[in-house]
């Protein structure tokens, strides 16, 4: 956290990450049916009305966890993005490639694929979805835009939301019969970025000995 952050914003993201980490923590052990609000209350060193104070309900607790858990998810896949953005394919390959593997191992999200219907957290990524899949495609169209800065919005925000849906549905059922995989989706996307790339002349660097690009320039 910045150093010119003011203390009261800064005190108050420390309580309500400790709150979060407190019902994280909680949920190693046990169902979310089964966690009491005064359970994270106590595991965090607060009270109960101090829970309840920072986030006013359970479902509220519910999103804001689910929320903070998106971003984090996001910013290795940023990164992976970042380091590829002359290459699409590798870029979008390895942002999938990135977010399965912390889906994979992440607590939450298998209790999440572990839940019944009935469980908040698993309606906050079917019925009441619309907070997360919001969020994680803006912060994705966002990070596209910064490794492709001259690529119009428009065309950045559905594909980044065909990315974050697939993305949820492999974390969720990861065997597929037709063995769809990373590189799969990005050799089906590829040619989409290119051309919305190619529109604004910033079309990525291709490598010597890649396709057209390894020929010698015309002397006409």
């Amino acid at each position: 956290m910045s150093s010119s952050t003011p203390y009261p914003v800064a005190a108050r993201e420390l309580l309500r990450n400790s709150l979060l980490d407190a019902a994280l923590a909680q949920l190693d052990e046990h169902r979310w049916t089964q966690v009491a609000m005064a359970d994270i209350a106590a595991s965090a060193g607060v009270s109960r009305q101090t829970l309840y104070k920072e986030f006013g309900s359970r479902g509220s607790l519910v999103q804001a966890l689910v929320l903070r858990e998106v971003d984090r998810f996001i910013d290795p896949v940023a990164e992976s993005i970042a380091e590829r953005a002359e290459d699409p394919s590798a870029a979008i390959t390895a942002a999938l490639q990135t977010f399965l593997a912390a889906a994979a191992s992440h607590p939450l999200v298998q209790r999440i694929l572990a839940s019944e219907g009935t469980d908040e957290f698993l309606r906050l990524f079917t019925t009441r979805g619309s907070p997360v899949l919001r969020r994680a495609v803006q912060r994705l169209g966002q990070i596209l835009l910064e490794g492709w800065p001259h690529v119009d919005r428009a065309e950045v925000d559905p594909f980044a939301e065909c990315i974050v849906r697939l993305a949820i549905s492999l974390a969720a059922l990861p065997d597929s019969p037709t063995g769809l995989s990373a590189e799969a989706i990005s050799s089906l996307f590829t040619p989409y970025i290119e051309r919305i790339l190619a529109k604004t002349g910033s079309r990525p660097k291709r490598t010597c000995g890649e396709g057209d690009g390894a020929r010698a320039p015309s002397s006409q």
